[in-house]
């Protein structure tokens, strides 16, 4: 095998390119596509081209394009939703106001930085702790003239409420943060006060609060605008002006109350203890939860508005793959556009009830979705979606396996949870065991769960039986004996495996061993965070190249942050040939704490999209077009040189205040699988790139990350904490998968063989290679995780790679308490990722050596 050639990445010139033009036009059509309309009183919107705007509030000119930390982006340049509607040939009649909030935010960001660099101190100089634990507070801007606002000839404002959220701190439940401030809440008053009609966008990482809204009665319209890129502005005109008719949806519930939420008063730091979290809602997360308890909510699960109207109805039910080890389940449903004026697509959601037997379980649970093309009024689209018989399983924590219990299920089908319509049933005959498991992390402490009344629950289930019976719909009978059991094996995983990769790791001497275990501390990596790298300037670390020598050749892959989108320096300089080492500060809020440097040398620019935040990612509820933004990412990390992207985030929204939800998808796991598994097969079709799944299972909290237990019961880690990585695993085979900072039932999740061998490879077939977050075996806040014990648990990369890891891991040889075997099976992993990596020239597409990646789910 060939290396290539490497090169300086990026480029001398500063000119756009034609890359970076036809990347933003994919950025913007994601964002447009997932923006959710919640609310659209008297069809005030869309507005007419060219007509007058009042533009106000703080994301008007300083749009929040994404959230802080490792997910950050260093584009070229990000366009507000002011530049937005400008550009589009809106009369902004604010521009006063506007631009005295530039002033106010450059001032606040200057006393943000002066507050972050003092604070440094208390941290020993720790920059990434002092940033993160001192957020920005976005300021509200200035009053507004009244008088001048009602003269100004626009019947229509647009006010902009922004939220700043990002890693190692979640929000809280405060004015300025998941509440309106009174300063915020005034200025809205004098808005609503000086328009007939207001349009609020809400530009957060996360939910916040709505009850501000119910006050102001000229509140026509609400959008759900998230973080949506540097495209952000240009797809929100594109979405006001009707260019792009609104289809996303909500990929969680919102809740009326923050204290609606079943886990309110304990997640996190809410009852003072940050260092045991307790799942004791269980299985019932998100509409889980509102759904099976009849709590109302706001704006429920899958809910959102268009500007045409949709008919949609379930058609048809079939089986398939019966009596083999993939059984599946088709249901049939039409959609048709029943408005008059405008042309657009929607979401069709399958939902199924399962019987209410010995397993409490949820009223309903996502089992399949679609979306449609472009429907013009009156065009009709049939589609077909097919998903496993499996996604309709129950873990049974006694048996240890996934069971199918006996009854009848229903099957819902609409545009929302809630309106969604019972339209088919299946029969199953009697229980039937899908997979035969092992127990895996078994719980330490006692743990009391949230459970529905269950004489409540049989009486909804023999309501909507009554339904069926009485509306004739369609059912399907399915026998227990045409489902076959799978039985999971879980072999001894030591020495050296078969292949081009056993064969150079049988032939490495101990000390090149533990160099591969970990990146290469001689990249300028060693206690970085996030920002590393020689070969790729930026870059979050690379791995070593202890084996590059003939005749192993083994390659060092660089690996870059995400998920928003390659995290690299915009520029560096070259000297005498020589990369010239950028400050680990280069790479935070654009440089903006960094010193200014003179340039010398010869200048490179590596500008990389900025693509939306995941959860928005997921509202467009499309896996082709999220296939495509991953290929997109993919051909970067070709340009760049990068190998392994880490992203995407999947871990489970549990409670609205974790503060790092912008980087994941969704309070399910079925729609987190699929959206994490289309980018990563949009990103694997470029040859020798790849995506890392994180984060490892239950980082549902960024306070104590580093050290937080998560105590839960096994069935819900399974089925909703783990669920969404195993199909991304089956769907897609991820090269990689990072483990989390925290604990799962007292076990550091990076040295847990449970989830990294028995469910991750044993269960799920993982192929790639696993690695540790960033200073997980340095920095641990609670017990002890080791370089070692990432070994013994499969976790096959310990990162970003620090000298007292290999001393880790040469003592425990020397010991005894780790097996050479062990170590040479993990760096087997490392060293078959890195044959097969884009560094050679004979690289192929990664998922090619796979049958049936993207079969999971399919709509057709």
């Amino acid at each position: 095998m060939k290396l290539k050639n490497r090169t300086f990445t990026g480029s001398t010139s500063d000119a756009v390119t034609k890359r970076e033009q036809e990347n933003r036009e994919i950025a913007r059509r994601a964002a447009s596509e997932g923006f959710v309309l919640l609310k659209n009183d008297g069809h005030l919107l869309p507005l007419a081209a060219k007509g007058k705007i009042g533009l106000y509030g703080a994301g008007a000119v300083k749009t929040i394009k994404g959230g802080t930390g490792s997910g950050d982006v260093n584009e070229r340049d990000c366009v507000s939703i002011y530049q937005g509607l400008k550009a589009a040939g809106y009369e902004v009649t604010s521009d006063a106001w506007l631009s005295s909030y530039e002033t106010i935010y450059a001032d606040a960001r200057q006393a943000w930085k002066e507050a972050v660099l003092d604070k440094l101190k208390q941290y020993d100089g720790n920059f990434f702790q002092a940033y993160s634990t001192t957020p920005f507070v976005v300021p509200c801007g200035n009053t507004i003239d009244e008088e001048a606002a009602k003269a100004d000839g626009a019947d229509t404002a647009v006010f902009v409420l922004s939220r700043i959220a990002g890693e190692n701190a979640d929000r809280h439940d405060a004015e300025g943060d998941y509440f309106i401030t009174e300063e915020e809440k005034a200025l809205l008053a004098q808005v609503s006060a000086s328009y007939d009609n207001v349009v609020l966008v809400i530009n957060t990482g996360g939910l916040i609060d709505l009850a501000f809204t119910e006050e102001f009665a000229n509140i026509k319209s609400i959008v759900q605008f998230m973080q949506a890129g540097q495209e952000g502005g240009s797809a929100f005109a594109d979405i006001i002006s009707g260019t792009v008719n609104p289809s996303g949806k909500m990929t969680d519930s919102w809740a009326y109350t923050y204290a609606d939420y079943p886990n309110a008063q304990t997640f996190s730091h809410k009852n003072g203890n940050i260092e045991t979290e307790k799942y004791e809602e269980g299985i019932f997360v998100g509409y889980r939860y509102f759904d099976t308890f009849d709590v109302p909510v706001r704006y429920g699960f899958g809910f959102g508005l268009s500007y045409t109207e949709f008919s949609v109805v379930g058609t048809g039910i079939s089986a398939s793959g019966l009596g083999t080890d993939q059984p599946k389940i088709s249901v049939t449903a039409s959609v048709k556009n029943i408005g008059h004026t405008y042309a657009g697509k929607e979401v069709v959601e399958v939902y199924v009830s399962c019987p209410q037997n010995d397993m409490p379980k949820e009223f309903r649970r996502l089992a399949g979705f679609g979306k449609t093309a472009l429907l013009s009024p009156d065009e009709t689209q049939d589609l077909t979606i097919t998903f496993p018989l499996y996604q309709l399983a129950s873990y049974h924590e006694d048996k240890a396996a996934w069971i199918l219990e006996a009854g009848t299920y229903g099957v819902w089908v609409g545009n929302s949870l809630e309106a969604s319509s019972l339209s088919a049933t299946i029969c199953l005959d009697a229980d039937a065991v899908m997979v035969q498991c092992e127990t895996i992390c078994e719980r330490k402490e006692d743990l009391t769960e949230l459970v529905p009344d269950a004489g409540k629950m049989k009486a909804k289930e023999e309501a909507w039986k009554s339904l069926a019976e009485s509306l004739k719909i369609p059912g399907l009978s399915v026998c227990a004996d045409q489902i076959v059991k799978e039985t999971a094996a879980y072999p001894e995983h030591l020495g050296v495996t078969g292949g081009k990769a056993g064969e150079i790791v049988s032939t490495l001497s101990e000390e090149q061993l533990i160099a591969l275990a970990t990146g290469d501390p001689g990249k300028g990596q060693e206690s970085a965070l996030g920002s590393a790298g020689l070969t790729v300037p930026g870059a979050a670390a690379e791995t070593s190249s202890a084996a590059i020598d003939s005749p192993w050749n083994v390659a060092s892959m660089v690996l870059a942050d995400g998920p928003a989108g390659l995290r690299l320096h915009k520029t560096y300089q070259v000297v005498e040939g020589m990369i010239k080492k950028g400050g680990f500060l280069q790479a935070f809020e654009g440089g903006f704490f960094a010193d200014p440097e003179e340039a010398e040398g010869t200048t490179y620019y590596q500008y990389c999209t900025a693509i939306p935040v995941g959860t928005l990612l997921a509202q467009t509820w499309d896996v082709s077009l999220l296939k495509e933004v991953g290929e997109m990412i993919g051909r970067e990390m070709e340009l760049f040189n990068v190998t392994l992207w880490l992203a995407p985030g999947m871990n489970i929204h549990r409670n609205p205040l974790c503060g790092r939800n912008f980087e994941y998808y969704s309070e399910d796991p079925l729609l987190s699988g699929m959206m994490a598994s289309a980018i990563t097969l949009g990103v694997q079709k470029i040859p020798g790139c790849g995506t890392t799944i994180k984060h490892f299972a239950c980082n549902n909290q960024e306070d104590n990350r580093m050290g937080s237990d998560s105590v839960l019961s096994e069935r819900a880690l399974r089925e909703i904490y783990l669920k969404g990585f195993e199909i991304a695993v089956k769907n897609s085979q991820p090269m990689s998968i990072m483990t989390s900072y925290n604990q799962i039932n007292g076990v550091h999740a990076a040295n847990s063989y449970d989830i990294c061998t028995k469910a991750a490879r044993d269960e799920w077939g993982f192929a790639g290679a696993i690695m540790t977050d960033w200073t997980t075996t340095t920095a641990s806040t609670a017990g002890v995780c080791t370089a070692a014990g990432c070994m013994r648990a499969g976790n096959d990369m310990v990162m970003p790679g620090v000298k007292a890891d290999h001393d880790n891991i040469r003592q425990e040889l020397k010991e005894g308490t780790l097996e050479f075997g062990a170590l040479q099976r993990c760096i087997c992993n490392t060293v078959s990722l890195a044959l097969q990596s884009n560094q050679y020239e004979e690289a192929v597409s990664y998922g090619s050596q796979f049958d049936g990646l993207g079969t999971y789910m399919t709509v057709e």
